[in-house]
């Protein structure tokens, strides 16, 4: 089937798919090695890459997540590519196809409308936390995204208010993800507020202040 310019339905889905990445390696390449015999595709592509172009420049910059890379690995990292179905060839379906692609890639990681975010890293980056805080709730989701404790200790997380004593968060728990509350009496402290990672004994810290070496730190910025 053609459309009003002649052009196959099919060639017009492959072309759309083509420009935003979607088809796998083996169907891109034996594209790609149409476009060199076939003006009529190069044509779609060109037509497609503008549709797309338009659409992007009517969006405005959002700055993913600090956590966000990582999620995206986890998720996709060994997963099969699924091929969109494609019933016709439209415009309205490319773009809808484009939409999913936003969804996944740009989803929000942590709480709804976080005030200040922290990325806590050791110095070779092996030990790698994300943080996302509301400061209204003190709820706080944080993130592990590398590393974890040696064997028979614990990691625990401290906020440490600028020119004051570590407050300990907790030993951070085995999950990847978990959500902590900032003790109210915290949360008018958050201007140069840093947290930190140490290694201490099973349970966490006996004395209330880092026992064991200082892993990670990272400043908790304001958002926006």
């Amino acid at each position: 089937m053609t459309d009003a310019n002649g052009h196959n339905e099919d060639d017009i889905a492959l072309a759309g798919e083509y420009v935003l990445g979607l088809l796998p390696a083996d169907e891109r390449r034996a594209f790609e090695a149409r476009l060199r015999d076939e003006p009529r595709l190069r044509v779609l592509v060109v037509e497609w890459d503008e549709r797309f172009a338009a659409l992007a420049d009517e969006a405005g910059e959002v700055a993913p997540p600090p956590a966000l890379e990582a999620r995206i690995e986890r998720r996709l990292f060994g997963a099969r590519r699924r091929r969109i179905p494609w019933i016709g060839a439209t415009l309205g379906g490319l773009i809808a196809a484009a939409a999913i692609v936003a969804l996944v890639f740009f989803a929000p990681v942590g709480p709804a409308d976080p005030s200040h975010r922290a990325e806590v890293a050791s110095e070779d980056a092996e030990l790698r936390l994300a943080a996302a805080l509301v400061e209204a709730t003190g709820e706080m989701q944080v993130e592990r995204l590398a590393g974890a404790a040696r064997p028979g200790r614990a990691l625990e997380l401290w906020f440490i208010p600028e020119g004051e004593a570590p407050v300990s968060l907790g030993v951070l728990p085995e999950a990847e993800d978990y959500t902590v509350t900032l003790p109210e009496p915290l949360r008018d402290r958050l201007a140069g507020a840093v947290l930190a990672v140490s290694d201490e004994p099973p349970g966490g810290s006996p004395t209330g202040a880092p026992t064991g070496d200082v892993l990670a730190t990272g400043a908790l910025d304001t958002v926006g």
